[in-house]
């Protein structure tokens, strides 16, 4: 057991080191006992073909089956043409070795029959050839024309795939295991006709890539080629003496023989060659070529034309466009009809876009696209009658292509979706054989020998098919007998009436107009008469008569009784007349030989026209025609004789029978050849050619089937035509690509003058041979008007030199027309987002050159921010760095906190002028500044510098009107000018905002601005004369100066009040404020300056207000924590979100609510504007507050109104839409919050929707836009407005203004949309210009008098449309007094003081009477 277990160790020892020599053994190579494969040899050769070699060990110490070393090929590329050969590289390495005492200099000796592997070598200039080795180096091809290569001195199969034993070869083509089908044999013989005159022709013209060229001419001219690469470099070659050489890279074997040159070209040519011959002697030469072309032009199909529709399911087709392999682009199609082995593929068709659309309308949603549904096919109408029932008609039918949808609805669709099947034709002819006609035969002979008499002639009605028919109009028949005289004088009494024909002719004429045929109706039906009853003499014949009926319904004859047929039954017997019996002649009564003859001529006739069968078929299917065979026969003999013997007249007439009535197989219909395509130059013809069956001859109707049901080879469907060479010509270049991908561009292209010969080459000329003149090379592309895109100008440098700052950029919005102008407009781009127009930059750390590490320079810690006092206050504390605008009359405490320097040692300066103390500016020892009171003369800059380093404060002030004051000098003039207008109080201002804005230099543009404190003016103009803050009226700041003038500056701040005393914001915010406008446009500068002054003033009040919330929380945390929290700002809380309102008194937290136990005062109503932009809460829900507009889109399910108002008591929620009270229902809800919600929003629901709040103290509305797809709306009265005593009257537009002169008239077009809608003022259709009072959709008609009167329209406009509302403004004339009551003294002093006056006069009419009297006065 121990020996055992030694002999399992040692055997798994073993077996372990033998795996650790090699672990990537495969399971063959284990169960052999192999060891691994070893790694890939270095290749034998560089180029040109080697071989490499992989060896493996036998891990037995018996014999292993199989071979320990493998071979692959390998660096199969191609060698530089200076490499030479490798097996004369073998044989030149033997150069320096003598052999036999002697140095050779050896070349190959190639193609060695019986060794080719051994390297066998010739001494150059002996016939010496030597075996200087056994064998090649591994990689060697074995002959000179194959790819086999010796590997271990063996010659190894290699295939055109450059691997080992491989037996693929290339074709005729040069392609490896390819089919023949990328080329086509050309070869041809050429005659010459060279002379003294002429002394050189062109052969044959060979282009780029052919193989296998081989020529050779028999004569005593001689060849030459020309070449032209394809880059145009054109060469001569002379072909003078034998050899092998290079032309254009390409190998050339030449033979120039005393009677004959032969040349060898194996190919593929890297050039074109034009073979020429030259003219060498009197005897004419012939040159025969064969070669294989290239087809250059090749099929290729495209890929899918971009889908027919973007959504809900679609179609694309491919197509196919002619490729040139040489150049690579596409060519006209003809260039790939010149091959007849190119086959154009047909179009594929796929659906595509298979996903649901969108809804499209608002309120519909599509149905998902059926992902099963057949494809679209052709449908037709059925055959129209044919317009003619013979003689060739036209039948017409609709064709159109139809698709069938989920629910089987078939709805017609673009006709391209069918194309991918031929079109059915919409037109054929019908009934194109002939109408029947009249045939009338030639006359019978005259009745008589003598006088007067009768003749006749059989007419029949024929059919197309040759056929004794009906249909024939019976008022067109001819007559069948007339009267004849024969001149011959009678010997006996004249008929006093021309004698009638008994046999045969007027027998024949009648039975032959019987033609009976068994029909529906019952009649007489005679069969066939027997054979005469005798061989010779008069005899009889029988004929059975049957009365016979057609069964429509079985298709079937009946027999019937014959009572039961009408009419007079047809003979059963006649007599007959077999010729003479034993050549003698039979005597018969006059009246038989009356009767059987009619005349003595006809009974001695001895020759007759007979019925002798049928001819062929006429048709070898579907319904042909046979007709009779007439001979003359001897009546005796029975035997043919010529037709001359026999009496023409007498020749019966033509009888034909149907034949051949089984279908027709099915076969090849075949169209007449198109136009050719070229007049010249070898073009092409087709025609189409398709499998047809014929049902019915006579209706000529058939069916188109498959090719594959047509068993016969298809005919061509194109051939050559115009076999000879074009003129010369322009031929132009393909189109470049245009100049500009939209908007406006060129195109270019080159013109060549070329001539196409007849083997299909082009041959380039000089210009001169093109005698038309040069069509233009240049024209204007066809685009479209390129998308609007933001053009965005190069980033500034940074801010600072060192460190951390920012960089800038502008953007302009430009939109480029076909036509080539420019539309910079900012609202036809997307917004661009703030971060994309400013960035941060960081720079080195900055450091102090020249100075020790340990000594740090001196450092002003100030605060970068902005301050705007609202409220009178008695001191402000400030730390320099940044601004402050503040009230006249506040004192100032400034201060500049260092570090690293003594405070003692800081200077201040204003102006660049040094400060020094005095009674109204205090400069303390500590780095302070007291200003006392401030006035005009205080606002300026302050300089705090330190040592190397400074800091600024500026101070300025905000005057009564809410005015920055600038020059302390002119602040009365400034205030005067301003106090007529707040725009005009604004206007030099934004004017040189704007100048900077858009017209600044390049500085100023990129953030570097002389002065920047321009710009900080500007915005907190804007924000100090902002209305939406909560609290007082901003206007009463003014008001509270005499009531704060004695309060100290605790007291003001124990106040509460809505706004604080004094706001504050980041000066980097306003940098980056001033950063976005900088890069606005000017039409949407207000608007940008109005959104981002907004945002500024939610952002200093929600600062302030946590500010607030935290100073309270920290002042309550000694409460008793059972009380109930004080919520300070539960109702201006509500501003952080939105700050426009109404009313001032909403947000007033002037007392606490009641859960406190403390009394609110009355407010009146106030409702909450929103700034907010309408929420999207999913795809169906949109929930928005007021004072913004809803744009109704597809799918919305929801809108939900919010409403928020204040007050106390607290006010009452209506909701109005277009003035009218709302009508609640299940889809107009009000909610328990007082918000309104429309479900499932209609066109309907489009209009202006207002909330009404209202309590005993007053009222506020305010209105929203609900629009449908962003079309403008406009909110419009019907009401109208009568006038006659307020000096102004405002009206929203639609409204009818009747009005007295001299007031003032303003018309209000309030407009809601998305996009912005741009509105237009008309008056009596014609457009009011900016010269009128226009603004913010107000037109203002001062001082109106009697010319005003008219019809005033507003248009709003915008990208998705435009709506337009009119109100018509009336103007009263004032009341005229009446002419006799002028004077109403005299009047009624003349009626005396005791009379009674009685006077009636319009109102405002003045009237004196004398004391004592009375008078009744009736005003109308």
């Amino acid at each position: 057991m121990e020996g055992c277990r030694w002999t399992t160790a040692g055997t798994l020892l073993l077996a372990s080191l033998v795996l650790s020599s090699r672990t990537a053994r495969s399971e063959e190579d284990r169960d052999s006992l192999w060891d691994a494969w070893g790694s890939w040899s270095e290749c034998s050769r560089t180029c040109g073909g080697g071989a490499s070699y992989s060896l493996r060990r036998c891990l037995s110490s018996k014999t292993c089956e199989g071979r320990n070393i493998r071979y692959r090929t390998c660096s199969n590329v191609d060698c530089p043409p200076e490499a030479g050969d490798f097996r004369a590289q073998q044989c030149s390495a033997h150069n320096d070795v003598k052999y036999q005492g002697q140095f050779y200099e050896w070349l190959p000796v190639s193609n060695d029959l019986e060794n080719p592997c051994s390297l066998k070598c010739q001494a150059k200039g002996t016939a010496l050839v030597v075996e200087l080795a056994p064998k090649v180096l591994d990689g060697t091809r074995c002959y000179t024309e194959s790819l086999d290569m010796c590997i271990s001195g063996l010659c190894q199969i290699v295939g055109c795939d450059h691997q080992l034993g491989s037996a693929v070869k290339e074709d005729n083509c040069g392609v490896c295991n390819g089919d023949g089908t990328t080329c086509r044999l050309v070869r041809g013989q050429y005659k010459s006709q060279l002379s003294a005159n002429k002394l050189d022709d062109m052969v044959v013209a060979i282009p780029y890539g052919s193989r296998q060229i081989r020529l050779m001419l028999k004569g005593p001219d001689h060849l030459y080629l020309e070449t032209k690469t394809l880059q145009g470099v054109k060469s001569e070659n002379s072909l003078s003496s034998t050899g092998s050489f290079l032309v254009e890279n390409s190998s050339i074997s030449f033979q120039k023989l005393p009677d004959k040159e032969i040349l060898r070209i194996p190919g593929p040519l890297t050039a074109d060659f034009t073979i020429k011959i030259r003219y060498a002697g009197a005897a004419d030469s012939s040159v025969q070529f064969i070669f294989y072309q290239p087809i250059v032009h090749r099929w290729r199909e495209t890929d899918f034309f971009p889908c027919s529709a973007s959504c809900g399911g679609g179609y694309q087709l491919t197509s196919a466009e002619c490729f040139d392999l040489r150049s690579s682009r596409v060519v006209a199609d003809q260039y790939c009809h010149y091959y007849p082995e190119n086959i154009k593929p047909k179009p594929k068709l796929q659906e595509c876009n298979l996903d649901p659309c969108p809804a499209s309308d608002g309120y519909k949603q599509i149905m998902p696209y059926d992902l099963y549904h057949p494809l679209p096919r052709w449908e037709s109408t059925p055959w129209t009658a044919c317009s003619s029932s013979c003689g060739g008609g036209i039948q017409s039918r609709s064709v159109s292509c139809v698709e069938e949808d989920m629910q089987g609805h078939i709805s017609p669709v673009e006709e391209w979706k069918c194309m991918y099947t031929p079109k059915m034709p919409v037109v054929q002819p019908c009934n194109i054989f002939d109408c029947p006609k009249w045939l009338a035969q030639e006359w019978s002979p005259c009745t008589v020998t003598c006088g007067q008499g009768l003749r006749y002639r059989v007419v029949l009605c024929i059919d197309h098919r040759g056929m004794h028919t009906g249909g024939c109009t019976p008022k067109t028949k001819p007559h069948i007998k007339e009267e004849c005289i024969v001149p011959t004088p009678c010997y006996k009494p004249k008929e006093k009436l021309p004698v009638e024909a008994k046999l045969p002719w007027y027998k024949q004429a009648q039975e032959l107009e019987e033609g009976a045929m068994v029909s529906e109706e019952p009649s007489f039906i005679p069969e066939a008469w027997s054979t005469c009853s005798v061989t010779c003499g008069v005899g009889s014949q029988v004929r059975l008569v049957k009365c016979q009926v057609l069964l429509s319904f079985s298709q079937s004859v009946a027999d019937l009784p014959i009572d039961e047929c009408e009419g007079p039954k047809p003979v059963s017997q006649r007599a007959c007349y077999s010729g003479p019996c034993n050549g003698e002649a039979t005597e018969y009564t006059p009246e038989e030989s009356e009767l059987l003859y009619g005349s003595l001529q006809e009974f001695d006739e001895l020759y007759d026209w007979e019925y002798e069968g049928f001819t062929e078929c006429s048709e070898s299917c579907g319904g042909g025609v046979q007709e009779a065979v007439v001979t003359c026969l001897n009546k005796q003999t029975r035997e043919t004789v010529d037709e001359t013997l026999c009496v023409t007249s007498r020749r019966p007439p033509q009888l034909l029978k149907a034949c051949s009535l089984d279908p027709c197989p099915p076969r090849w219909e075949i169209g007449k050849w198109s136009t050719c395509s070229l007049t010249c130059g070898v073009g092409l013809q087709t025609r189409d050619v398709f499998c047809s069956h014929l049902l019915s001859r006579e209706t000529n109707e058939t069916i188109v089937l498959a090719d594959e049901l047509c068993y016969t080879p298809k005919p061509s469907l194109v051939q050559a035509c115009n076999r000879f060479d074009c003129p010369p010509s322009w031929y132009p270049t393909e189109w470049q690509e245009c100049s500009q991908t939209c908007g406006s561009g060129v195109q270019k292209r080159d013109m060549l003058c070329k001539q196409h010969l007849v083997d299909g080459s082009l041959l380039e000329l000089p210009e001169t041979f093109c005698s038309t003149p040069r069509p233009v090379t240049q024209q204007v592309c066809k685009n479209e008007d390129c998308p609007s895109e933001w053009l965005l100008s190069d980033w500034t440098q940074c801010s600072v030199s060192c460190g951390e700052g920012t960089q800038s950029r502008n953007a302009i919005c430009r939109k480029m027309l076909k036509t080539g102008h420019f539309v910079i407009n900012s609202s036809l781009c997307p917004p661009l987002p703030f971060s994309s127009l400013t960035r941060p930059c960081a720079l080195d750390t900055c450091t102090r050159h020249n100075r020790p590490v340990h000594k740090q320079s001196p450092h002003i810690m100030a605060i970068k921010k902005v301050y705007i006092q609202t409220r009178k206050q008695k001191k402000l504390h400030f730390v320099v760095g940044g601004y402050a605008y503040l009230l006249p009359k506040t004192s100032v405490n400034l201060r500049c906190p260092t570090r690293r320097f003594r405070k003692s040692m800081i200077t201040w300066e204003k102006d660049d002028k040094r400060l020094i103390s005095s009674a109204h500016i205090t400069i303390t020892p500590y780095g302070l500044i007291k200003i006392n009171r401030l006035k005009p003369s205080d606002t300026g800059t302050y300089t705090c510098t330190a040592g190397p380093v400074q800091e600024h404060f500026v101070i300025k002030l905000i005057g009564s009107n809410k005015i920055i004051a600038r020059q302390p000098a002119s602040i009365r003039e400034e205030e005067t000018m301003r106090k007529p207008s707040l725009n005009e109080a604004l206007r030099t201002e934004e004017k040189h905002v704007n100048r900077i804005l858009f017209n600044g230099s390049k500085a100023e543009k990129r953030g570097h601005l002389v002065d920047p404190s321009r710009w900080y003016d500007y915005i907190v103009s804007r924000l100090i004369q902002y209305r939406g803050w909560p609290g007082e009226n901003l206007a009463s700041w003014e008001a509270q100066e005499s009531t704060e003038r004695n309060a100290s500056s605790e007291e003001d701040q124990s106040r509460e009040y809505s706004l604080p005393f004094t706001m504050i914001t980041e000066q980097k915010r306003l940098d980056d404020i001033i950063s976005n406008l900088s890069q606005q446009p000017e039409e949407l500068k207000d608007v940008y300056t109005e959104q981002l002054v907004v945002q500024l003033a939610q952002e200093v009040f929600k600062s302030h207000l946590e500010h607030q919330e935290s100073v309270i929380r920290a002042s309550r945390k000694g409460l008793d924590t059972t009380s109930m929290e004080h919520p300070v700002h539960r109702h201006v809380s509500g501003f952080t979100s939105s700050l426009r309102t109404s009313s001032a008194e909403a947000f007033l937290p002037t007392s606490v609510d009641p859960v406190n136990g403390l009394r609110r005062p009355h407010r009146k109503p106030a409702i909450l504007r929103k700034i907010s932009a309408a929420q999207q809460l999913s795809a169906s829900e949109v929930v928005t507050h007021l004072g913004q507009t809803v744009v109704l889109a597809s799918g919305t399910l929801s809108v939900l109104l919010h409403c928020e108002a204040v007050g106390n008591p607290k006010p009452t929620i209506s909701w109005a839409k277009n003035g009218e009270e709302v009508e609640y229902n299940e889809r107009m809800l009000l909610q328990p919050d007082d918000s309104l919600q429309i479900l499932e929003p209609v066109e309907a629901d489009v209009g202006f929707y207002a909330c009404n709040a209202s309590n005993a103290l007053g009222s506020d509305s305010v209105s929203i836009a609900v629009t449908l797809a962003g079309k403008p709306l406009i909110k419009a009265s019907r009401a109208t407005v009568i006038n006659t005593e307020s000096p102004a009257v405002t009206v929203d537009i639609g409204s009818t203004v009747k009005t007295i002169q001299r007031v003032n008239v303003t018309i209000s077009c309030q407009v809601a949309g998305v996009p912005e809608a741009e509105v237009t003022w008309f008056k009596n259709k014609v457009k009011l210009s900016f010269a009128h009072h226009l603004h913010d959709g107000l037109l203002l008609i001062p001082n109106v008098s009697l010319s005003d009167q008219g019809l005033y329209s507003c248009k709003a406009a915008n990208l998705r449309g435009e709506v337009t509302e009119s109100s018509q403004l009336l103007v009263l004339e004032p009341p005229r007094p009446l002419p006799y009551l002028k004077d109403l003294t005299a009047v009624l002093s003349s009626a005396g003081t005791s009379a009674h006056s009685v006077l009636t006069s319009s109102s405002g009419t003045n009237m004196t009477i004398s004391p004592g009297s009375s008078a009744l006065i009736d005003g109308w």
